[in-house]
């Protein structure tokens, strides 16, 4: 698939063959969650793209002191797509930060960070392009309920999956088809009851650019994966927030709740999202040479000692949570020390 236009003129030829009402403007913050502003199309010209859009640093968390609170959008208009759920036709367009006080790429914003540590790379002559490979997992919940007081505090999901369905009354009946804990893995229906909903965002998936390869029950009860196309490091981070975005618009239009949570069923299997990395050089992987352990270059044996010996920081924002370590434990197909091997 990919993008569907590359400069400012094609991206007007795309808003007006596609009769756009609306343009979206998203970026990322600190944590991941995305943000958007949407702006009538008739109020943005090239100036504005090209001049960036002002919003309040501030409200963000984590963000900017109110007192230096003004910070600018510039889009990158090689992102734009339309937005499949919209009422009304809107094209988003995917945002870098701007630190007007700085005159540079904000230092908080994730895709500011991953363009200055590709130009790190590029500069260090360790390699021209990084590939990414992400395969996310998630959760497809019927119902869920978060409460918490001065003397409670918890959360309960439901899934016609669940085991703990199993003596549930249903107006149509209880047919009884369930994997079961651990047993989710590649049955056919009626025991894997996301199919169609699994087909849906697989085909919404493509049609905002990204190339599906492949669509799955995943190991847990209620548990699906979806298997797209490597990128570059932008790419690839870009694709991640439309894959969330996607499953989890699919699953709330279709009266569900989709849940990137590493952990929400104590005893099952949790999400994962393992990632697939290389660095090329002048068109060839610079981690693999043959013959060695794995066949892995002394680059690659040094790029996994550096991410040894940064976990910690590392940890902060691949396991930001308690329940990002519930799912490191043993006995559930997630990694419980830290190394490396051929397996």
């Amino acid at each position: 698939m990919g993008k569907f236009v590359n400069n400012i003129t094609e991206f007007n030829k795309y808003c007006e063959e596609n009769e756009v009402e609306f343009i979206d403007f998203r970026f990322t913050d600190i944590k991941g969650a995305w943000h958007h502003i949407s702006y009538r199309a008739s109020a943005v010209d090239e100036g504005m793209l090209n001049a960036g859009i002002p919003f309040d640093g501030s409200s963000i968390e984590n963000w900017q002191p109110i007192n230096k609170s003004d910070m600018i959008l510039k889009a990158d208009i090689e992102t734009a797509f339309m937005d499949p759920f919209t009422a009304d036709s809107t094209v988003i367009l995917i945002c870098d930060v701007y630190d007007i006080y700085k005159n540079d790429l904000y230092e908080r914003c994730p895709r500011s960070i991953a363009k200055k540590t590709l130009k790190y790379m590029e500069e260090s002559g360790v390699g021209d392009d990084a590939y990414f490979g992400p395969e996310n997992e998630f959760f497809i919940f019927d119902d869920v309920k978060i409460w918490s007081g001065i003397n409670q505090t918890g959360y309960r999901v439901e899934s016609e999956e669940g085991e703990w369905s199993a003596d549930t009354t249903y107006e149509y009946g209880n047919m009884g088809h369930r994997p079961g804990t651990k047993g989710g893995y590649f049955p056919t229906m009626p025991t894997d009851t996301m199919v169609d909903l699994r087909a849906e965002m697989m085909l919404l998936l493509e049609e905002v650019g990204l190339t599906v390869m492949l669509g799955h029950h995943e190991v847990a009860q209620a548990q699906g994966e979806i298997g797209i196309k490597f990128g570059n490091m932008i790419e690839a981070a870009d694709n991640v927030q439309k894959y969330k975005y996607v499953v989890k618009m699919v699953a709330h239009l279709n009266g569900k709740s989709a849940t990137f949570m590493p952990k929400p069923l104590y005893g099952d299997n949790g999400n994962g999202m393992h990632v697939h990395q290389s660095i090329w050089k002048e068109g060839k992987n610079v981690f693999y040479e043959e013959g060695s352990y794995a066949n892995l270059s002394q680059t690659a044996l040094q790029y996994l000692g550096g991410v040894f010996r940064h976990s910690g920081a590392v940890a902060s924002f691949t396991n930001p949570s308690t329940n990002s370590y519930k799912r490191l434990v043993p006995g559930f197909e997630a990694p419980s020390i830290l190394t490396y091997s051929s397996q």
